[in-house]
């Protein structure tokens, strides 16, 4: 393998893309508003279909993050694992954003104990209450990898 392959990798299948997102519990969150970009570190929830979960949780509902949720009406979202400069894996996934009703509380919640990376940040939400719980729903996914 040259130098340049192992920047630019091989593309990822969507099988590929899916098996990071279950495996990896944190990635970054890409938002805007009125074409001002802002990229957040979150723990997220992916329900292996095609939905992220992202818990804004020890904030006020005054913050930054929540400021731009509700102005973003797409985001995307960057999950890597990197090992090594010659083993790495990245997605870029992105679609509609949208806080979630309290009917979508369980499957958020199960999406989240499954691979967010503190899901015992679950333990302090109650869900009779309206969580603050996004959920990006993936239109369009892409990814590539170096190595095994």
């Amino acid at each position: 393998m040259t130098g340049l392959d192992s920047l630019r990798g091989q593309r990822m299948t969507d099988d590929q893309i899916d098996q990071l997102l279950r495996e990896e519990g944190v990635g970054v969150l890409s938002l805007a508003d009125e074409g001002v970009p802002y990229g957040i570190p979150m723990s997220f929830g992916y329900d292996g279909d095609d939905r992220l979960y992202f818990l804004f949780a020890g904030h006020s509902e005054a913050g930054r993050k929540v400021s731009y949720a509700e102005r973003s009406e797409l985001a995307s979202f960057l999950a890597y694992d990197v090992t090594s400069a010659g083993e790495w894996r990245s997605a870029v996934v992105s679609g509609p954003f949208e806080r979630i009703v309290i009917d979508e509380w369980d499957r958020a919640r199960e999406a989240m104990a499954d691979n967010a990376f503190r899901p015992q940040l679950l333990e302090s939400v109650n869900a009779a209450e309206n969580p603050r719980v996004w959920a990006l729903a993936v239109e369009e996914k892409s990814g590539r990898a170096v190595g095994p």
